[in-house]
């Protein structure tokens, strides 16, 4: 039994984990074409993607890394609660030279999957995946 309470501790720390190391920021959307990206050119790398603000692109180094992105809120109170449950993982392959401060540019697939599209604009939390 000892060992059952050592493990679910484990697994509540590893969730305080990344949650507390989680970065705050907001996201949009973009939608087709997806290509050309300033990461891969003309190869495409499906709907799960996004574009990432000066801020999260450091001179490319994010290309074809993975983040997972949760909604936290609405940016405006035109949508009350623009949040969907869970989280989505995209591949960073663009850079988002409109987008300010830790601004991710999500796919319209993916920003779907986390939020209301009417939202337009959403606090989110990000980290690496």
């Amino acid at each position: 039994m000892a060992s059952l309470h050592v493990l679910m501790f484990v697994a509540i720390a590893m969730c305080l984990d990344s949650v507390a190391y989680a970065s705050q920021g907001t996201a949009t959307f973009y939608t087709r074409p997806y290509v050309p990206s300033a990461c891969n050119g003309y190869n495409n790398d499906g709907v799960m993607i996004a574009a990432a603000s000066y801020a999260i692109w450091n001179n490319g180094a994010v290309c074809n890394k993975y983040y997972r992105i949760r909604c936290t809120g609405a940016t405006n109170q035109g949508i009350p609660r623009p949040c969907k449950s869970g989280t989505v993982v995209v591949k960073i392959v663009d850079l988002c030279p409109g987008c300010q401060g830790s601004a991710l540019d999500l796919s319209k697939e993916a920003f779907s999957k986390i939020a209301n599209p009417d939202a337009g604009r959403i606090k989110i939390q990000y980290n690496r995946d």
